[in-house]
């Protein structure tokens, strides 16, 4: 068994293009969180979104090539190129390239492509479609290309659990490194499905604020949906150290669990079972995590069962986490959430600055714990947890230690 650690992390979202403007954002309390721009909103009810902003597709990539590229696989491309840059990955050298493993989660794929698609054939009587349609839109494609891109041909697939995809890719590619399966890895998720099939689909499930994510205070309403991309670098500690890579902090912990009961109402059972797996997989005891990054996706459901698996796992102790949702800024992102989050669990242990959850306004009763209010906090964090809880009953929670 191989101690992991994080060398490089890449990331594009509504807070901004690199992982450090992303941050930057997310410690300022910055809401990416706007009027939608990227689709036609005369049916939509909801408005709003955290889009990826200023994005133009030709700064990144050649036109000749975005016409096999969708948007989900563009944001993963982008992040996985930051996140090998900053690790300095050394993939020509020794055949690391063929032990590599690239594992990627995502909610729904190109949701774009397959939107644009419908649209094409039912509402515009097209006959015909791109020939490459299906490989645009395909789940896997963000893993594959990353594979092709950087040339890395060690195993390659993706995740797809909803909300709990990313966490889910991650801990997968955690346990490959750990037991030796892999040398390294590059993982984490993409989203993109700011569509106005996606939009109207998630408007009919009632979960969707019509204004902005206030997670876990009195006037929440809902989530608001997001895009973008998180992409980790994960390698052995004795590799990193011999090459003298920046080690960000170390991948202690993943747990799992199922809910096996409703496919949309979360469970608090089943949110602690995650938890506990984390804990005991990463050896850490409860009064050890400092901070939480929460789920929090803002609807009255899963915020206040949030809070009631918090309680049940770690006890007295509950009442001296910081628990922060980042969702308030940059949206749920779905397939990419849990990537995105990571990034606020890694800069909290590095920087000793816990996020706040933004848009909070009245405490809850229901949700009793220290949410961090509407402002950073300078504090000592040792070791994080985050925590990603999907439709279907699905939970991975992610433990982080801090690298000394």
């Amino acid at each position: 068994m191989y101690r992991v650690v994080i060398t490089g992390y890449g990331c594009i979202s509504a807070l901004g293009h690199r992982a450090e403007d992303c941050w930057q954002a997310m410690r300022d309390g910055r809401s990416g969180i706007a009027p939608i721009t990227t689709i036609p909103t005369d049916l939509l009810s909801v408005r709003v979104a955290a889009e990826v902003k200023d994005y133009v597709p030709t700064r990144h990539f050649e036109e000749k090539r975005l016409a096999y590229l969708d948007r989900v696989v563009q944001f993963a491309l982008i992040a996985a190129g930051e996140a090998l840059a900053g690790s300095g990955l050394p993939l020509a050298e020794s055949g690391l390239a063929e032990e590599t493993a690239v594992i990627v989660g995502t909610g729904v794929g190109g949701q774009n492509t397959q939107d644009d698609s419908y649209r094409r054939l039912y509402g515009e009587g097209i006959a015909r479609l791109h020939p490459f349609t299906i490989p645009k839109l395909m789940v896997n494609a963000a893993a594959s290309h990353i594979s092709m891109t950087f040339g890395i041909s060690g195993p390659a697939f993706s995740v797809a659990s909803a909300c709990a995809s990313a966490n889910h890719a991650i801990g997968q590619a955690f346990w490959m490194v750990r037991h030796g399966q892999a040398r390294a890895a590059v993982t984490g998720g993409s989203e993109a499905c700011i569509t106005v099939g996606t939009m109207k689909g998630w408007e009919a499930m009632r979960v969707m604020a019509m204004d902005t994510c206030r997670p876990f205070c009195r006037e929440r309403r809902g989530m608001i949906l997001g895009e973008g991309a998180g992409i980790l670098v994960l390698e052995r500690l004795e590799d990193a150290r011999a090459r003298g890579a920046p080690i960000l902090a170390e991948l202690a912990g993943f747990g799992m669990s199922a809910d096996a009961g409703d496919l949309v109402q979360p469970s608090a059972a089943g949110a602690a079972r995650a938890i506990v797996g984390a804990l005991k997989d990463a050896e850490l005891p409860t009064d050890r995590i400092d901070y939480v990054n929460a789920h929090g996706t803002g609807t009255v459901a899963n915020d206040a069962t949030e809070t009631q698996a918090l309680l049940r796992v770690f006890g007295d102790h509950a009442g001296r986490l910081a628990v922060s949702s980042t969702k308030s800024m940059h949206g749920h992102a779905l397939g990419a959430a849990g990537a995105l989050e990571l990034l606020a669990a890694i800069r909290a242990i590095t920087d000793g600055v816990v996020p706040p959850t933004a848009n909070f306004m009245t405490p809850d009763p229901d949700c009793s714990l220290d949410y961090v209010p509407n402002e950073a906090r300078e504090r000592v964090v040792g070791a994080a947890l985050s925590n990603s809880f999907a439709f279907g009953g699905l939970n991975a929670v992610l433990a982080l230690r801090r690298f000394d």
